[in-house]
């Protein structure tokens, strides 16, 4: 008898600092995934994918996007259930088209809706599952406890799925991907019909996963806060293209605008600026100015201290991922003529 190996473990995804970026037919060796020119069109002139090249990056990726843009449709062709009307994609190296057996042995997936049996428990679900990805009888029914105790349901492993919650529900179905032991995990929507508290012990859940085992992630979401808290990299689909691929860091790094604060005195403060020549906006609470340079700050300080008005903040606006699908709303701040 032989008992199946423990999750791997293995180092998390902050050793990896390949960028999410890149084409195809270019990608970087470590790429985990790559598309090239992928295209998928549905009937009655729905296209979910429009000539679609992009890599991704070992670590924790976020796949946005508003509900349409590609998500779910790409990761179906990544796993084979969805064949593409052109292009290609590989996982791992596999190509998708070619060999789907081969991808389904080495990834884990957790499909956005609840396609779960009620009157079967947690163990025996994530049990069958793990015989499905080819391991033995006993090696499955101990990577089962294990997957099921790592997601935080072992006390419930017995209880029939029916009985269970939402959050519970969402957490079986990450069991069931984790039971193979991947090297890569596809979460669609992993957070649906969570309450704030559910979704942030989700996320809490997904990011220790990629931290402890080395697996890499992709995270389809269209609640960006989400992503912006757990992942490395982002893949932001628009209408099936592309619209942009970076690091985490790229998308919310600090801008070019400063954030002033102050007790009181805003408009005085807006005003003393303006006849400085550094031009600024009122938002809420606080003034926005562009930083031209060292003298911006310089007249910042002087004007806040000429006008006695105590200093509560003065730093870079840092930018937010949901700018990336508004910047034609975002109110602009003036430049100094």
């Amino acid at each position: 008898m032989t008992a199946s190996p423990p999750l791997r473990a293995g180092p998390g995804p902050g050793a990896h600092a390949a960028s999410a970026a890149g084409s195809a037919a270019g990608a970087p060796a470590t790429a985990v995934i790559a598309a090239e020119a992928l295209t998928k069109r549905y009937p009655r002139g729905v296209t979910a994918l429009d000539g679609l090249t992009v890599a991704f990056s070992p670590g924790i990726t976020g796949l946005i996007g508003a509900n349409g843009a590609g998500k779910s449709t790409l990761i179906k062709i990544l796993l084979g259930l969805v064949r593409p009307d052109g292009g290609t994609a590989t996982v791992l190296g596999r190509s998708a088209a070619a060999e789907p057996e081969r991808i389904a042995v080495l990834t884990g997936y957790m499909p956005e809706h609840d396609c779960l049996p009620p009157d079967v428990t947690g163990t025996e679900l994530v049990t069958h599952l793990g015989r499905m990805s080819g391991l033995p009888p006993t090696a499955a029914k101990e990577r089962a406890a294990e997957s099921l105790r790592h997601v935080g349901l072992y006390e419930e492993r017995y209880r029939q799925i029916g009985t269970y919650s939402t959050g519970m529900k969402q957490r079986v179905k990450l069991a069931q991907a984790l039971v193979g032991d991947p090297r890569l995990l596809l979460l669609d929507e992993p957070t649906t019909g969570l309450d704030p508290g559910g979704r942030g012990a989700m996320l809490d859940l997904i990011a220790r996963i990629g931290a402890e085992f080395g697996i890499s992630i992709v995270v389809s979401s269209h609640l960006l806060g989400e992503v912006e808290r757990i992942c490395d990299h982002l893949v932001a689909l628009d209408s099936g293209r592309l619209l942009r691929a970076d690091t985490m860091t790229s998308f919310t790094g600090a801008s070019q605008v400063l954030v002033v604060e102050v007790d009181e005195g805003l408009p005085d403060l807006a005003a003393e600026l303006a006849r400085r020549g550094v031009p600024s906006r009122q938002d809420g609470r606080v003034l926005l100015a562009r930083l031209t340079g060292d003298a911006t700050y310089d007249a910042i300080r002087d004007a806040i201290a000429d006008l006695g008005l105590p200093l509560n903040r003065l730093e870079l606006q840092r930018r937010r991922v949901e700018e990336l699908f508004r910047d034609d709303e975002a109110p602009e701040v003036p430049h100094d003529r």
